[in-house]
C-alpha cells in the first residue's frame, strides 16, 4: 500500500513539471515583478527560495486552510522531518530533522530558544497555533545572519513567531471531539494610539485519552481501550509590542501547567500503567532592537525561565507504595548583538550569549548541577550580482559545577558554517544553493548526572551537515497562478554519538559510534484558479533518508537503518476554496522502520498511511466573524505505532467554533 501511495506522490511532483514553461512574451517584466513581491514579504516572513539552506515556512492562513490545531500537526507535513509521538492524545511529541535526533533540533519562540538543560528536547505538543503568525524550519546554515548564538548552535531550528495585533479585537474558539477532547481558547488584542499593542490569550485542553485499539498476540487478538492516557493543560500568554527610545520592544510572559497520565507499553498481562506527570513552565522574556547609527543596529534579549516536574509511580514494590521524583530547573539568559550594514552588498554581525542554568531535585545524593554557558558568533553576508554568500564562526564555552563528585572538563569548540546561493539565469526564477555547517551537542544534565546512568566523561556529539539544492518559484506559470519546487540532497555525519549501553547490572551513558545520514527532500506547491472565486491549492513533499550506523564493519547492525528513522516518508494535501465551503484533504505516509539497531524481522515496524479531511466555513456577521470547522482524522481507522507498543488513535473527529469581534 505504501509503495502505491509513494508512486502517487512522485507522479504528482512530475505532473507539475510540464507546466513549468514560462510565457514567451514580457518575460523580463514578469520576473521583475515577482522579485519585488518577494522583497516586500521578506521583512516579515523569511524567503524560502532565497535561503542558502533548506527553509520551510507555513503561515497562519495555511493552518486555517488545512485545519491544523497543534504545532505537531503542521510540522508533520514538512519534508525531512520525523515527529516522534509516544502514544496517547496528549503524548510527548519531539522533532528530529533528517534523522539526527530530537536533541539536535532547537525550538525558538519569537527569536529566543526554548531551553531544557535536563533532557535536551522540547515537547512541541504543548504549543497551540491559535496565536502563531507563522512557523519556519531551517536545516543548516541559512541566509539570515542577525540571530542569537543559540540559534546558530543547532543542526535544525524550528521557529515560532507570535501574531502581532493590527487592531483592537476579541476572539474565542471552542473545540470538542473524540475521546473526551475539549478545549477553549480566548484571545484579546488592544492597540494604543502611540503604536503600542498588547495581546492576552489563554485557554485549556483536556481529554480522557480512552481510544480503542487492537491488541495482538500471535494469532490471538482482542479489542481494548487505551488507559492512563488522560491529560489536562492550561496555558496563558501575554505580549506587548511598542516603541521605546527610538527602538522596538517586544515583551512576552508565558505560563503552562499540565497534568497527564503516562500510558505504558501495551501487552497482554499489563493493560494499565500507574504513572502520572505534572509539568509547570513559566518564563518572561524581552527583546529590544534599535538603530544606533546610520549603518549600525543593536539587538538585546533577556529571559528568565522556570521549569518544574513531578513524576509519581504507584507500585507495591516501593517501600512507601509509590515513587515520587521532583525536578526544578531555572535559567537566566541574555543575548547582545550588533549588525553592521557596510553597504547594500555586505553585512557583518556579532552576537554574544550568556546563560546560567541550575537543576535541583529530591534524589538521594543529588549532584545539583549548575552550568555557565558562553557562546559568541561572528557572521557575515555578502552579495554580488545574483550570488549570495553567508559565513559564520561560533565559539562555545560551557562549564559545570556539581555539589559532589568529579566535575567534567569544560566544553570548548569553534564551529564554522558556510552558505551559498545563486541565480544562474536572469530570465529564470531558478536558484542553486549549497551549505555546510559544523555543530555539536553538549551532553545534557540527564546524560551526565542522572542517578547511575550519568557519565561525566562524555564527549559532545559532533555533527557535520552538507546540503546542495535547487529551487524554482514563479507566478503565472502556464495555467498555474503559482508554482514552487525545491529539491535538496544532503549528507550528515554524527560522531561520538551518545547512547545508553548496559554494563553489568546497570545501564550507562557512553560515547559509542558514528552515524551518517544521506538523502533527499523534494517539495512542490501549486495554486490554480478554477474560476473567479474558486481556488485549488496543492502541496506535496517526499523525503528519502538513508540513516545508518557506520561504527564497526564487523558489527551485526553495520549500515543498518537507525531506530525509528523511516527511509521513505511523504505527505500530500489538496485544498479547495469556494464561496460556499472550504474543503481540505491531507495524506501522510511513513515507510517501514526498526525499533532496535539490528534491522531484522522481529524489530521491523510496518509503514502506514493516514488520511484526514477538514471542512470550514467563515460567516460574516454584523461587526463580527464566525468560523465553523469539522475535522475527520485517520478516516481509514488505520491502527499504527510511531513508537513500538504505543498504539496511536484510530478514526477520530473534531469540531470547532470561532468567533472574532
Amino acid at each position: 500500500m505504501f509503495r502505491f501511495i509513494f508512486r502517487i506522490i512522485v507522479c504528482a511532483v512530475c505532473a507539475f513539471l510540464p507546466s513549468c514553461r514560462l510565457l514567451a512574451q514580457d518575460i523580463d517584466t514578469l520576473q521583475h515583478e515577482m522579485l519585488r513581491d518577494v522583497e516586500v514579504v521578506a521583512d516579515r516572513v523569511p524567503s524560502e527560495v532565497a535561503s542558502s539552506a533548506p527553509l520551510q515556512v507555513v503561515e497562519s492562513e495555511e493552518f486555517m486552510r488545512l485545519g491544523h490545531v497543534s504545532l505537531s500537526d503542521a510540522v508533520k507535513r514538512m519534508s525531512g522531518v520525523d515527529v516522534q509521538d509516544y502514544g496517547g492524545v496528549g503524548g510527548l511529541k519531539t522533532v528530529s530533522v533528517r534523522g539526527m535526533g530530537a536533541k539536535h533540533t532547537a525550538v525558538s519562540y519569537d527569536g529566543v530558544v526554548v531551553g531544557d538543560a535536563q533532557s535536551g528536547i522540547v515537547d512541541i505538543g504543548r504549543y497551540s497555533l491559535d496565536n502563531i503568525s507563522y512557523i519556519s524550519l531551517l536545516a543548516g546554515q541559512g541566509s539570515k545572519i542577525f540571530m542569537t548564538a543559540r540559534e546558530y548552535s543547532s543542526a535544525g531550528l524550528l521557529s515560532l513567531v507570535t501574531r502581532r495585533p493590527q487592531k483592537t479585537s476579541l476572539g474565542f474558539t471552542a473545540r470538542t471531539g473524540s475521546f473526551g477532547y475539549a478545549s477553549a481558547f480566548l484571545r484579546g488584542n488592544y492597540c494604543f494610539s502611540r503604536g503600542w499593542a498588547v495581546s492576552l490569550n489563554g485557554g485549556f485542553v483536556r481529554s480522557d485519552g480512552m481510544y480503542p485499539f487492537t491488541l495482538k498476540n500471535s494469532s490471538v487478538s482482542s479489542r481494548e481501550k487505551r488507559k492512563d492516557g488522560d491529560f489536562e493543560l492550561w496555558q496563558f500568554e501575554g505580549n506587548a509590542f511598542g516603541s521605546l527610545y527610538g527602538g522596538n520592544l517586544a515583551l512576552k510572559v508565558y505560563f503552562f501547567d499540565s497534568e497527564r497520565g503516562l500510558p505504558g507499553a501495551v501487552n497482554l498481562y499489563n493493560k494499565e500503567n500507574s504513572e502520572r506527570l505534572w509539568n509547570k513552565n513559566f518564563f518572561v522574556q524581552a527583546k529590544y532592537e534599535r538603530k544606533l547609527l546610520e549603518k549600525l543596529y543593536f539587538k538585546g534579549i533577556g529571559k528568565f525561565d522556570y521549569n518544574s516536574s513531578r513524576y509519581v509511580e504507584v507500585n507495591k514494590n516501593y517501600a512507601s507504595g509509590c515513587q515520587v521524583d521532583k525536578n526544578w530547573q531555572k535559567e537566566c539568559y541574555s543575548s547582545l548583538g550588533v549588525l553592521y550594514k557596510a553597504s547594500s552588498n555586505f553585512s557583518l554581525s556579532f552576537t554574544n550569549d550568556v546563560a546560567y542554568t541550575s537543576l535541583d531535585n529530591n534524589f538521594v545524593a543529588s549532584k545539583s548541577p549548575r552550568r555557565l554557558s558562553l557562546q559568541s558568533v561572528l557572521a557575515a553576508a555578502f552579495s554580488v550580482g545574483r550570488v549570495d554568500v553567508t559565513a559564520s564562526l561560533l565559539g562555545t564555552y560551557m562549564a559545570d559545577k556539581i555539589s559532589n563528585g568529579v566535575e567534567p572538563s569544560p566544553y570548548k569548540r569553534l564551529s564554522p558554517a558556510l552558505g551559498f546561493s545563486c541565480r544562474p539565469f536572469a530570465s529564470l526564477p531558478l536558484r542553486l544553493r549549497f551549505s555546510v555547517k559544523d555543530s555539536y551537542r553538549i551532553p545534557t544534565f540527564a546524560d551526565l548526572y542522572y542517578l547511575r546512568l550519568g557519565n561525566v566523561g562524555l564527549r559532545p556529539e559532533r555533527a557535520t551537515q552538507f546540503n546542495f539544492g535547487v529551487t524554482y518559484s514563479a507566478a503565472s506559470v502556464g495555467v498555474l497562478d503559482y508554482l514552487s519546487i525545491s529539491v535538496d540532497g544532503y549528507y550528515n555525519n554524527v560522531r561520538d554519538k551518545i547512547v545508553a549501553l548496559p554494563t553489568m547490572y546497570i545501564w550507562r551513558m557512553t560515547n559509542f559510534g558514528e552515524a551518517c545520514m544521506a538523502g533527499a527532500d523534494i517539495s512542490a506547491m501549486a495554486h490554480f484558479s478554477l474560476s473567479r472565486n474558486v481556488m485549488l491549492l496543492s502541496d506535496v513533499s517526499y523525503s528519502y533518508n538513508y540513516a545508518v550506523d557506520i561504527t564497526d564493519p564487523a558489527a551485526r547492525n553495520y549500515r543498518d537503518q537507525l531506530p525509528y528513522t523511516p527511509r521513505h516518508s511523504g505527505s500530500f494535501s489538496l485544498a479547495l476554496e469556494t464561496p460556499v465551503v472550504n474543503v481540505a484533504y491531507i495524506l501522510s505516509a511513513v515507510g517501514e522502520r526498526y525499533m532496535l539497531p539490528q534491522n531484522n524481522e522481529r524489530n521491523r515496524m510496518h509503514g502506514y498511511v493516514e488520511h484526514s479531511f477538514s471542512l470550514n466555513k467563515e460567516i460574516r456577521l454584523s461587526g463580527a466573524r464566525a468560523r465553523l470547522q469539522c475535522e475527520l482524522l485517520n478516516v481509514g481507522d488505520r491502527q499504527y505505532e510511531v513508537i513500538r507498543y504505543y498504539p496511536m488513535p484510530g478514526f477520530s473527529w473534531r469540531f470547532s467554533v470561532s468567533l472574532y469581534i
